[in-house]
């Protein structure tokens, strides 16, 4: 079994059994009491409503990642508190694309675990992916 260090007794597993996920872990286990927090999934819409990166997943994936830190942070919550992200993406094909920007956003050694879903459509036309999160901050 590998085991990430554990963070506030968040501890992120992979079972030896499973082949590693690139950038997620298989089972994220909380071993103390918290809070949960759990963010709406974001899309790449800036302060003001506005689109950010028309047609372009780089761009939008970086706008919905700076919104969850954003949701995150409002709840008192961080990155190496998220325990679960759910990716709901327009063409799964391009998944290396959230993976290089998730990479870049989220600090060394958070890797929840995660789902990935391709779906036909968001809640808008323009939209290319949308990102929800479950965090535990755990107890002071």
């Amino acid at each position: 079994m590998s085991e990430q260090r554990p963070t506030g007794g968040i501890r992120r597993i992979n079972a030896p059994d499973l082949a590693p996920g690139p950038g997620y872990s298989h089972v994220v286990s909380v071993d103390v009491p918290g809070r949960l927090v759990v963010a709406s999934g974001q899309i790449a819409l800036d302060g003001d409503g506005n689109l950010v990166g028309p047609g372009d997943l780089e761009a939008q994936t970086r706008q919905v990642f700076t919104n969850l830190q954003a949701a995150l942070a409002a709840a008192g919550a961080r990155w190496e508190h998220v325990i679960r992200l759910g990716y709901f993406l327009r063409d799964a094909s391009k998944v290396g694309v959230v993976r290089a920007v998730r990479a870049e956003m989220l600090p060394g050694g958070v890797d929840p675990a995660a789902s990935l879903i391709q779906v036909s459509g968001l809640v808008r036309d323009d939209l290319l992916i949308e990102v929800e999160a479950l965090a535990v901050v755990p107890a002071a």
